[in-house]
């Protein structure tokens, strides 16, 4: 037997390369899909005295932030 029937029957024989990784990704995408589709598994309620507060507040290293990248 040559080297390359070895090859041949090598890939005909078992899981080829591309099938491996095809699956290995399709895997992949299932399960991030199945770790977003859970509804409510990281949403977190406010309260309302959390919805209506300030947040962003322009401060002074914040400022200078801006002035020194020319934001």
């Amino acid at each position: 037997m040559s080297r390359n029937d070895d090859k041949a029957g090598i890939a005909r024989s078992g899981i080829e390369r591309r099938d491996l990784l095809k699956g290995l990704g399709l895997g992949t995408i299932g399960a991030a899909a199945a770790a977003t589709a859970v509804p409510g598994a990281a949403d977190a309620a406010e309260s309302p005295q959390e919805q209506v507060k300030q947040r962003y507040q322009e401060t002074e290293h914040v400022k200078r932030f801006y002035a020194l990248n020319r934001l």
